[in-house]
């Protein structure tokens, strides 16, 4: 079993230099550190307003200025996910932040997506569905289908929380596990869930207590977007609508190690519409 620690010795700009692209480990803990705890964390995924979620300011500059470049040179941040970044049915070897689960994975490798040469550069061709492809995704989702990536701009998390994006090629929500009767809701909250605790999750009257850690967006109480609380028949009705995630995810985070908060955006949040995927904060137990 690996334990993924802190380092001992305290960083300053003096020992990292700050640079440009996706930040390392240690350029997060340097020069943008959470603003957020791990309850807060929390508190914000069970708050019903998603978007209380938040990247640190300068680290979203940051993000800003590389997909300009990215833009410029894939066409869109879509096609440069789907031409290089996801690697469908593979461990995730391109990103500077590493997950403590690298160590321990023994993943089941697919053979690579077909590739041509475009402009001197490999592009790969994003495989199109077959025909026996899952209607959506499940605890049991092939790996082919698959991308499990840490985040490459993490929100503001504390350094000891993983940030894991899990994409898919097939679809989150679908119309056999969100019933109409919560469509509605969905579209506006999305979906979460919690594993590796029996405690239950921090309430959203929690939440006012939190908002100091939102100062620097303006955030109050009155700009929540968010449903009425909803009835016991919507809550079984949500939780059956987010259960093949909540499978897959205490299925892949052992719950006697880690601790996890994951969430999939509705629409209105997405920053990458037309490619569906689930956030996972997860936290190792000591």
């Amino acid at each position: 079993m690996t334990i993924s620690l802190l380092p001992t010795t305290v960083l300053s700009p003096k020992d990292i230099p700050l640079r440009t692209g996706p930040p390392t480990k240690e350029e997060l803990v340097v020069y943008y550190p959470a603003k957020f705890t791990w309850a807060q964390l929390k508190t914000f995924v069970n708050s019903g307003d998603l978007g209380l979620l938040k990247r640190d300011r300068k680290l979203q500059e940051r993000y800003n200025k590389w997909a300009v470049g990215i833009k410029a040179e894939y066409g869109s941040i879509v096609n440069y996910l789907t031409d290089y970044r996801l690697q469908w049915g593979k461990r995730d070897t391109l990103s500077l932040l590493t997950s403590a689960l690298d160590a321990d994975e023994v993943q089941n490798e697919v053979q690579q997506p077909s590739q041509s040469q475009t402009n001197g550069n490999v592009k790969k061709v994003f495989p199109a569905l077959p025909e026996d492809a899952p209607k959506y995704f499940t605890r049991d989702t092939p790996p082919e289908y698959l991308s499990i990536i840490q985040n490459d701009w993490p929100y503001s998390v504390p350094s000891e929380v993983e940030h894991t994006l899990i994409w898919t090629r097939v679809p989150i929500y679908h119309e056999d596990i969100v019933a109409k009767s919560i469509t509605a809701r969905v579209e506006q909250d999305g979906l979460c869930g919690f594993t590796g605790t029996s405690s239950p999750p921090p309430s959203p009257s929690a939440l006012p207590s939190c908002l100091p850690a939102l100062s620097e967006w303006g955030i109050t109480m009155d700009r929540l977007v968010r449903s009425e609380p909803p009835t016991e028949e919507e809550v079984t009705l949500i939780r059956h609508a987010g259960e093949e995630i909540h499978e897959f995810v205490r299925n892949r985070w052992d719950e006697s190690r880690w601790e996890t908060a994951w969430f999939v955006n509705p629409p209105r949040l997405q920053s990458v519409p037309g490619l569906a995927h689930i956030h996972v904060f997860a936290r190792q137990k000591l």
